[in-house]
């Protein structure tokens, strides 16, 4: 369960209400990104940038931007409240936090993981106690979770990262991005990977928080089209092709605010869009195997995904005999 888009106290609910629900393990994953460098010049210039898509929509944009997510890595707060709750399972997006916090949520009986996107990352984060690492391939849908987004990114997709940091690292790696059906978990976990992390799979399911916009997005054209961009955020994300990601073609990720300043008004641009029925400037978050998704209950598709996974090891089985 994701808390970085929340502070402790919304946090806190979550988890009591994920805990009121299920007593299984759970896992609450921070965003551990260097905190935001505000430059108003920059964040003046990205208002009138946008003002002309606000007026399309008949809204005027925020006379100033706003930092809307603290980072983990100096969030207090939420460090008190992860130790109160005690998840089985914290990870982190973005990078690490510090070695005094890794060791209260540890202290607490917490299992720590990390989404790298590169050997260099996954060495950093084994050496600093991780128990296991999520490789993100360069596929996957949402926030690229590249530690240093100015830095050269090798986009290294899921296969090759995958097999690389099984090879390299001495930890358990769970392999993520582009995964869609039980083949391509079996994939997955022939090159050695402990478990597959889905997310765009799910995004059609009639459970998931997606609006309208969003799920016939999905289940267009758009689907074939994804493209990562700065824009939406701030920090490089991989969303379906909408107005919002043709915008970030324009422009130079010197010209965007820092994440999360970038997102406060991305977030007022789609919902303003979306008042007047506009769903193009949504964070319409997806992997490159979106055309896959399938708009079926969560509980159904997790049966099909089981069925398939066990089908593709029979098949492999009998390919070996």
């Amino acid at each position: 369960m994701g808390v970085g888009a929340t502070n402790a106290d919304g946090a806190a609910k979550m988890i009591r209400a994920a805990r009121d629900f299920s007593n299984r393990a759970l896992n609450i994953n921070v965003f551990c990104h260097r905190p935001a460098t505000p430059n108003r010049a920059v964040e003046s210039a990205w208002i009138e940038r946008l003002r002309p898509h606000f007026a399309r929509v008949g809204a005027t944009p925020p006379a100033v931007l706003s930092e809307i997510y603290k980072s983990f890595v100096d969030d207090d707060a939420m460090l008190e409240q992860l130790i109160e709750c005690r998840p089985e399972v914290v990870s982190f997006h973005f990078g690490l936090p510090s070695a005094h916090r890794m060791q209260a949520l540890r202290k607490a009986g917490s299992v720590l993981i990390a989404s790298v996107t590169s050997l260099e990352e996954g060495n950093a984060v084994v050496a600093a106690g991780v128990d296991a690492v999520i490789a993100q391939g360069y596929e996957a849908g949402g926030h690229r979770g590249v530690f240093d987004p100015e830095a050269h990114d090798d986009r290294l997709g899921t296969f090759a990262l995958t097999r690389l940091l099984v090879r390299k690292l001495g930890v358990p790696v769970i392999a993520a991005g582009g995964i869609m059906d039980g083949a391509g978990i079996a994939a997955v976990l022939k090159l050695g990977a402990v478990a597959a992390q889905l997310g765009t799979a799910f995004i059609g399911c009639p459970e998931s928080s997606a609006d309208e916009g969003y799920r016939a997005a999905l289940m267009s054209n758009a689907a074939h089209h994804t493209v990562v961009t700065p824009a939406i955020s701030g920090r490089p994300a991989r969303c379906l092709s909408n107005q919002f990601t043709r915008l970030g073609e324009s422009v130079s990720p010197r010209e965007i605010p820092s994440y999360p300043i970038a997102y406060d008004a991305g977030k007022a641009l789609h919902a303003a869009a979306k008042a007047k029925s506009e769903f193009g400037y949504g964070a319409q978050w997806a992997g490159q195997g979106a055309p896959l998704a399938r708009a079926i209950p969560t509980a159904d598709l997790v049966r099909e995904l089981a069925a398939e996974l066990e089908g593709a090891r029979a098949s492999n089985m009998n390919t070996s005999a």
